[in-house]
């Protein structure tokens, strides 16, 4: 028995975290369905839990699009069953658009951060949770979903000197509000959510920061405990811990997983 066995997730995303998480879930048992903007790395990522032996299947579009959205959750219920849990990964960093410090954030990087972050997030939320409602209360205590939202340190505990990205702490600061009043309002439905807040993680996203190598020197103090980036699969665990009725009387927490950033 796997601890997430036979449980559907949907996955927002298909590189980095969201793959990583994926391919955990599988092995424990989950079917997972990927959503994500970019067709080949979806197909790549499920063709690799399929290779595995996990039933999975995946819808390509746009996330902050309700029309894509909605479609992608009915796709899902029809190819794997009834969807247990959510795992809202997918997101961008800004700082192509002109996202940076409050003074030089350009309208449009704070527009396609908060599209792209919060309000893929909310859309997804919407449509899945509306789905959860409906579903038989569970006899056994356990609950109708779960839901695990991706927030960020930067949220949480602001950088200045190579992260001051304020349409990106700002997607992250709203979906970190939002996860904790559904959690208020649903946890009488048996509907849980949290939300995971990495630290820096060694991801396609991270690329630049990895590249630069005043930021490594940086992270290495920030993030003592790992002495380096995060790695991915350390976020899958935490996020496989609160999916799975092992967290079934955890809702509203922030959990960070960000190798000390907060506290150094």
């Amino acid at each position: 028995m796997g601890r997430l066995d036979r449980k559907v997730v949907f996955i927002t995303g298909a590189t980095g975290i969201a793959a990583a998480a994926a391919t955990l879930f599988a092995r424990e048992g989950a079917s997972c369905f990927v959503a994500s903007m970019v067709p080949d790395e979806c197909e790549q990522l499920v063709r690799s839990l399929r290779e595995h032996g996990g039933r999975s299947d995946f819808a390509a579009g746009d996330l902050a699009e309700a029309g894509f959205v909605a479609g992608a959750v009915k796709r899902c219920e029809e190819s794997l069953g009834p969807i247990d849990c959510l795992f809202n990964v997918a997101g961008i960093s800004g700082r192509r658009f002109g996202d940076g410090p409050v003074h030089e954030c350009s309208e449009d990087g704070w527009d396609r951060t908060m599209r792209n972050n919060a309000r893929s997030c909310f859309l997804v939320c919407r449509e899945v949770v509306g789905r959860m409602m409906v579903r038989p209360a569970p006899a056994n205590g356990g609950s109708r979903g779960a839901v695990l939202n991706m927030g960020s340190v930067l949220a949480l505990s602001p950088q200045p000197d190579h992260f001051a990205t304020v349409a990106y702490a700002a997607s992250k600061g709203a979906i970190v509000s939002m996860s904790r009043a559904m959690a208020a309002y649903y946890g009488p439905q048996k509907i849980r959510v949290n939300v995971v807040a990495p630290g820096l993680v060694r991801t396609p996203m991270s690329r630049r920061a990895q590249d630069d190598p005043a930021v490594m020197d940086f992270i290495r103090t920030k993030q003592p405990l790992a002495g380096d980036l995060v790695e991915a699969d350390d976020v899958a665990q935490l996020a496989l811990f609160l999916l799975s009725d092992e967290s079934r009387r955890i809702t509203g927490s922030v959990c960070t997983v960000d190798g000390g950033w907060t506290v150094s």
